[in-house]
């Protein structure tokens, strides 16, 4: 039987040898990793495959995605990696752990905890530069010092994003200041910070080069686990599978066609006007995907086509080798955007390949 398109075609096997290969790598220096599933929508079989590589949680920024994962049965840590004050009770039902920087919120996950009789535990984000979530440093002592008095409430560690809403890099000087802090609040409080997160993906280069890593002990890895580089630059990361992921769409229109729009130009559907390059009469295809579907930026062909542009529910590429009729299937690399946007559309099938013997039989 045909396979449905457009699907993403999920390489298991893959995901599970790059967890692994970054858990090694990682460990060298004593550092555990948290497997990030929001770009995959906590696909159970994804967590599982990252589990099977090694990692010590499964991370993710939506509660729904967790709820998704514990009633598929998948078995670990789960870290919410974004609280949110109107989804406390459900945070306390389902996550182990979770990242906080109000304290606000930590009261009402305090309240819940008393409720459900459970002890929740808190990772204090700290802001370093980057300028999305965190306390500022000079609060960092007496936030921690509040929140540890709400009952069923413990603070585990402290952490810090980088590289993403700032492009703020995770370098030397970033992780010695985590490093400084922890040390700092552990002497000023009398307490001791078991897990201390120093970032995401972008932090390969860090580690690379770090001759010592401080107290760093944890990092939360999606991009090169799921696509296998790293993020501060998008390089390969040598030993690692970029292959993973793939999304496969058919072609619905095959033609020789002019390359200029004719007729007075205006904007298009989405209110963007446009300058085209006369390339003359050549062969276009249009396939069955759009910007509904996917962030038309984030594919990559792989096969001799290039995109020239989308709407809402088409794709027109421009096929150099003329080898793609009607029917015929193309197929593209993702970036962690266009992974994102395919995972989360509802009208890209999901086709799951070589599962590891310690996955869960589960196909969606």
């Amino acid at each position: 039987m045909a396979l449905l398109m457009p699907r993403i075609e999920v390489t298991l096997s893959k995901i599970r040898d790059n967890a692994q290969f970054l858990c090694n790598f990682y460990g060298r220096k004593k550092i555990d990793l948290m497997g990030v599933s929001k770009a995959v929508l906590g696909n159970p079989l994804v967590a599982e495959a990252m589990i099977a590589g090694g990692v010590k949680f499964i991370a993710d920024s939506r509660i729904e995605n967790i709820q998704t994962m514990r009633k598929a049965g998948v078995l670990t840590q789960f870290v919410l990696l974004r609280t949110a004050l109107s989804q406390a009770e459900s945070v306390i039902q389902n996550a182990d752990i979770s990242l906080n920087t109000e304290l606000e919120t930590i009261k009402e996950l305090s309240h819940y905890a008393v409720q459900h009789n459970k002890t929740h535990q808190i990772i204090v984000m700290v802001e370093l530069g980057d300028l999305r979530e965190g306390v500022l440093p000079k609060d960092l002592s007496q936030f921690i010092k509040d929140a540890d008095t709400l009952s069923n409430i413990q603070i585990v560690g402290i952490g810090c994003n980088l590289a993403c809403y700032g492009g703020i890099k995770p370098d030397n000087a970033k992780m010695c200041q985590l490093s400084e802090l922890t040390h700092s609040i552990e002497k000023d409080l009398q307490i001791n910070l078991a897990l201390i997160s120093g970032g995401n993906s972008a932090n390969y280069d860090w580690y690379a080069s770090a001759q010592d890593v401080g107290r760093i002990n944890n990092l939360r890895l999606g991009e090169s686990i799921l696509l296998g580089y790293e993020t501060a630059h998008r390089k390969t990361i040598p030993g690692l599978d970029t292959s993973a992921f793939k999304l496969v769409a058919e072609v619905i229109e095959s033609k020789k066609k002019p390359s200029l729009p004719n007729g007075k130009s205006c904007q298009d559907a989405f209110g963007n006007s446009h300058q085209y390059l006369d390339r003359g009469i050549h062969q276009r295809v249009i396939i069955a995907l759009g910007i509904q579907d996917v962030l038309v930026s984030g594919l990559s062909p792989l096969d001799d086509l290039e995109i020239l542009g989308a709407s809402s529910d088409h794709i027109i590429l421009e096929d150099r080798s003329t080898h793609f009729p009607i029917g015929s299937e193309v197929t593209f690399g993702l970036t962690y955007g266009g992974l994102l946007a395919a995972m989360t559309s509802p009208f890209i099938k999901k086709h799951f390949i070589g599962c590891p013997d310690s996955v869960l039989p589960l196909i969606s």
